[in-house]
């Protein structure tokens, strides 16, 4: 409802009111979808020896390849070589037992061929500056071409139109593969739909590990150590899912009826944020906010009152829990576990002397900000609720994370801008039609087709259009940021950005999921990987 969403922005200045009389009142229903994954992940089974034994295989095969990257780093001819290892280890998702053995792999071979980097696409071209038609009987040579098109910013000509070509003789290729080779076939045309600078990490390793199998080259220990990896990895992941499911449990169903019931989607949402294992308590709380953000969304939007949004606006704007008598009953349970969420963090970070970690959380929650109907796309990074989103991540993460990084991220630098923009039109982009439905706010394409008397079709090319060059704008931020801000802060707002087409593949699938959307949780959580 239109002022159900607009009371989000109220001026913290507005009247307090203290009390909402006690009359019936006629709420709407906005039919959420069940929980299609039912209760399967409430509980986790420990599987103590097995994984230790895993964890022992694991730490003998990470030695063997830290020694494959060092030993061929000192021949020249064996560059190209570490390269291909490299880019092995991070599809394979294994990357971040290397992280010091990738860095200096890949400072040395860029110091060792100098000033020959800025002529590296010059390879694929011929005299007459034409892409060479030999390129054609290189698979691999197109596909990596390809991939590396979508590393562009802005005025990157030369990517442009190598993006032009490639595209369309691969498009070709895959179809003419449909037969020969099946699996190269797919491999092409999951990077067509989702190039891999797009694509989010766990769901490559999980695509790459089996295509990785299939090839001559592969490395045997590399392969052992994904399986293993993966399976260890998720069985860390199952046990905070449970974790999360049994807070969820407690708190919504049967309470809060009217709540979408996405504990698993919402935990999928963070760990696509991060999915290595020194980050199990930031997931954790990530999700729960994820959570309590659906909440409060679901509540705004589909079921409060005007009364009682304003009264349960200052509340939050106040936080405090001295402000809980005056809320509605309902509304007690949700301010009560907002609160919780929060103060619990706080006693696990005090341990680290870092309790004032989850204020800059705080603040990022509660931005004030007052919009005017004419302010809709300019404030979208603020209604997208990413920014709040990328800020509560970092809380948990470790020592990288400083007071600097904080202020970087409530200061919504460039970066964050372009990914909450992003959001808010993939959200537009694909959740046109249930939101108009439940008479939700009128959305970026609506106003576009209104403003110039367009078709939808005609609007949603130029949103198309406009979403990619939001991916330019994020490529070029992230590398003028990242001798500023530590990386992997940066890939957290990356990868942010990558799940969202995830979530929006054609649909919304945070609301609705669909079966792709189901596979790929039952693929991450549920099916282990066959050693």
């Amino acid at each position: 409802m239109l002022i159900a969403s607009a009371i989000k922005y109220i001026n913290p200045n507005c009247l307090w009111i203290m009390s909402i009389k006690q009359e019936e009142v006629i709420r709407p229903n906005a039919n959420f979808p069940p929980n299609v994954l039912g209760d399967q992940f409430l509980i986790y089974e420990e599987h103590t020896a097995e994984e230790a034994e895993m964890e022992q295989r694991v730490k003998d095969l990470k030695e063997d390849v830290r020694k494959d990257i060092v030993s061929s780093l000192h021949v020249q001819k064996e560059h190209e070589n570490v390269l291909k290892l490299v880019d092995s280890i991070q599809r394979l998702g294994i990357a971040y037992h290397f992280d010091e053995e990738i860095g200096q792999a890949l400072q040395h071979i860029y110091e060792a061929y100098g000033d020959d980097w800025k002529d590296v696409f010059n390879k694929y071209k011929d005299e007459s500056g034409s892409f060479k038609e030999s390129l054609n009987n290189d698979v691999q040579g197109l596909l990596e071409l390809y991939e590396a098109t979508y590393r562009r910013a802005q005025g990157d000509d030369v990517l442009e139109d190598a993006l032009a070509f490639t595209r369309t003789r691969l498009n070709k290729i895959a179809n003419d593969l449909t037969e020969t080779n099946v699996m190269l076939s797919i491999r092409i045309q999951d990077a067509l739909k989702t190039p891999l600078p797009k694509r989010l990490p766990r769901l490559e390793a999980l695509s790459y590990i089996p295509f990785f199998e299939q090839q001559d080259f592969h490395n045997e220990s590399l392969l052992e150590l994904a399986k293993l990896g993966f399976n260890l990895l998720q069985s860390l992941h199952r046990k905070e899912l449970s974790q999360v499911s049994r807070w969820w449990k407690q708190l919504v169903p049967n309470n809060l009826p009217y709540v979408r019931d996405r504990s698993v989607e919402s935990y999928f949402w963070a760990l696509s944020m991060y999915f290595e294992p020194e980050y199990s308590r930031a997931r954790i709380f990530l999700t729960k906010v994820f959570l309590m953000t659906t909440i409060i969304d679901d509540t705004y939007d589909d079921y409060g009152t005007y009364e009682e949004l304003k009264i349960f606006t200052q509340a939050i704007q106040r936080w405090s829990i001295t402000c809980i008598d005056v809320l509605p009953e309902y509304m007690k349970l949700i301010y009560q576990a907002l609160m919780d969420v929060y103060t619990e963090m706080e006693e696990i970070m005090e341990k680290e002397g870092k309790a004032y970690h989850v204020n800059y959380a705080k603040e990022a929650a509660n931005v004030r900000y007052v919009p005017t109907p004419e302010e809709h796309i300019s404030v979208s990074f603020v209604t997208s609720g990413l920014a709040m989103l990328v800020t509560t991540c970092f809380v948990g993460m470790g020592d990288i994370v400083t007071d600097e990084s904080f202020k970087w991220t409530l200061a919504l630098p460039p970066l964050i801008k372009a990914s909450c923009v992003l959001a808010r039109l993939l959200n537009d982009f694909f959740c046109q039609k249930e939101e108009k439905e439940r008479m939700h706010v009128p959305n970026n394409v609506e106003s576009y087709m209104k403003q110039y008397a367009v078709t939808k079709e005609h609007a949603h090319n130029v949103f198309y259009n406009r979403i990619e060059d939001l991916w330019k704008d994020i490529t070029q931020e992230f590398y003028m940021c990242k001798d500023l801000i530590p990386v992997p802060l940066l890939y957290c707002v990356i990868n942010l950005t990558r799940s969202l087409s995830v979530y929006y593949d054609g649909r919304d699938n945070f609301t609705n999921p669909g079966e792709e959307m189901i596979g790929h949780i039952k693929s991450l959580l549920v099916h282990g990987m066959n050693i």
